[in-house]
């Protein structure tokens, strides 16, 4: 039965990594022609990244590098499931999301830090994940932090992010007092080098701007845009749903990748959280909050069969192009 449905065909056919990939780059090109010109107020310069002046570069150049930063993170996630198989199987079904929710957020076209915060981070879950019971983790979880601190010049929210990190290494029995202790001087290592660096040229300012920013709190009262709150509804609804098939059917994984899954599940928590109390500074996580989704959501359309599952997954995607649709009228609206 799995093997006729759309479902099925979908999450498993060789084609629809490129049918995501064609898709989302029609969106992309669709956005570019029909929205207004100029990087929208609601993505903002955020922490070292402000001093490239993304805001004054052409509209395409943004927006071709932010694409292709886009595939990038893509291509790391069929590396993260393809080595630590998180899926159970060699699939990309998880990238063909990640570029199809990306496609559905005209905010996201734009280079801004977040696309580097992403990158860095992936990179950090690889060498955190990679840490599972080795007897020593300690290099591991020293380059795990050295760029989650990289991603972090960018994203200066991205060192929230540290205590969940050590949480995983815990869970993942790789958290000793040598191994705490090299997380510490990697997560310290990319700021050493700041410090050098604005010292010497006599820009000390340079090297507290993450932390003024990573400091400040912004009242709660978020005046949330109907994109937004478009985008994070549809997200969280996939994210509650595929979070309990993981927990409901945990006993069909092994163990190792039950805590793998776990540690998305949490991951994708804080963001969510973070993003919901802080609308603002939370922008630059949204990337990685896609990522995170994406690989549940692959986790739980890859592994199910049943007719329910399957009108869910259709469901899904045509709410998708549906959100598509919403959110570039909605930049009509608002710019």
């Amino acid at each position: 039965m799995r093997s006729h449905n759309f479902q099925s065909r979908v999450t498993t056919g060789r084609l629809t990594l490129p049918a995501a990939l064609f898709l989302s780059a029609a969106c992309w090109l669709a956005s570019a022609l029909l929205l207004p010109a100029g990087q929208p107020e609601a993505v903002p310069a955020t922490g070292l990244w402000q001093s490239l002046g993304t805001d004054g570069w052409p509209a395409w150049l943004s927006q071709a590098l932010s694409f292709l930063l886009h595939g990038v993170a893509g291509w790391m996630l069929i590396g993260l499931n393809n080595t630590f198989a998180i899926i159970r199987m060699r699939a990309s079904v998880q990238t063909a999301f990640y570029l199809l929710f990306v496609a559905a957020c005209p905010l996201a076209h734009w280079l801004h830090a977040g696309n580097a915060g992403t990158i860095a981070a992936l990179a950090a879950l690889y060498f955190l994940f990679d840490s599972y019971q080795r007897k020593q983790p300690e290099g591991r979880l020293f380059h795990a932090f050295a760029l989650l601190g990289l991603g972090s010049l960018a994203v200066p929210q991205l060192l929230g992010l540290v205590p969940v990190f050590w949480i995983g290494a815990y869970n993942f029995r790789a958290l000793r007092f040598k191994s705490f202790c090299a997380s510490l001087l990697g997560v310290c290592l990319p700021y050493w080098f700041l410090l050098g660096h604005a010292y010497f040229h006599g820009q000390m300012e340079l090297f507290c701007l993450p932390f003024r920013e990573l400091a400040h709190i912004e009242p709660w009262a978020p005046d949330y845009r109907p994109d937004t709150l478009a985008v994070l509804g549809y997200l969280f609804v996939l994210y509650v749903a595929a979070s309990g098939h993981c927990l409901a059917t945990g006993f069909e994984d092994k163990i190792r990748t039950r805590s793998y899954l776990h540690f998305l599940i949490l991951l994708n928590f804080c963001l969510f959280t973070f993003i919901a109390w802080q609308p603002g500074p939370g922008t630059g996580l949204f990337p990685l909050l896609l990522a995170g989704n994406a690989f549940l959501a692959g986790h739980l359309f890859a592994l199910t069969s049943s007719r329910a599952s399957n009108l869910f997954f259709i469901a899904m995607l045509a709410l998708l192009f549906l959100l598509f649709g919403f959110n570039v009228w909605t930049h009509w609206q608002i710019p």
